[in-house]
């Protein structure tokens, strides 16, 4: 069966409220994580967000949750192994992945992170999404398939969300969601819905929210 990738509507004014609320309150940072021994208690609903390097997911996460520097981009593509933990409410942990395709990091510490991500993958009864973040000036690259791939086979449903579309004219835009639609038509994974942003911009941040928000 063809699955059709459609972009995400703005969401009703009740379900946009919803979201607001869920990150209105202050969003708290909770520990850094190496081994999956140090993973908090599963008590709560918990969303990740995973990207390459330089995707901008720190500045989408920093949007999210309407702060300035909940989450800190490197300059040094791949320096932060650890996967992050915060609270949103009582009732959600926003996890931040390490970013991944990085070339200046040690293979043995590549290598680490890759088990550490498989073993969270499949092994976090709580996890209900992975937000996978898609440049929208470059598209689906070798790698990002590659961590869609993982997530298929963790049984992780993931959703792409196309960062920084504000820097690209609208018909490469267009063109790019057509290549990101026809790349995860083969990830049976992924959730039928792109959702398109702008963190400089705000777009699509309410959309975001009220998504995240009416998950269970």
């Amino acid at each position: 069966m063809q699955v059709n990738f459609k972009l995400a509507e703005e969401p009703d004014p009740q379900t946009a409220e919803k979201g607001r609320l869920l990150f209105a309150g202050e969003t708290v940072f909770v520990k850094g994580v190496v081994a999956m021994s140090g993973l908090p208690d599963p008590d709560r609903m918990e969303v990740c967000f995973a990207g390459r390097s330089n995707v901008g997911k720190s500045s989408l996460i920093n949007a999210l949750t309407g702060t300035k520097a909940l989450a800190r981009a490197s300059n040094t593509p791949g320096r932060t192994q650890e996967i992050n933990f915060f609270t949103a409410g009582d009732d959600l942990y926003l996890v931040d992945l390490p970013g991944y395709g990085y070339a200046n990091a040690p293979l043995q510490m590549v290598e680490k992170w890759q088990r550490l991500l498989k073993q969270y993958l499949g092994g976090r009864q709580t996890l209900r999404r992975a937000f996978v973040l898609v440049d929208a000036r470059h598209g689906i690259k070798k790698v990002d398939d590659e961590i869609m791939s993982l997530l298929d086979s963790s049984a992780v449903t993931f959703q792409v969300i196309l960062t920084k579309a504000d820097k690209v004219k609208e018909a490469q835009r267009d063109a790019i969601i057509e290549q990101v639609r026809g790349a995860l038509a083969k990830h049976p994974a992924a959730y039928p819905e792109i959702v398109v942003t702008s963190s400089e911009k705000g777009w699509g941040i309410p959309t975001l929210r009220a998504l995240i928000s009416t998950l269970e």
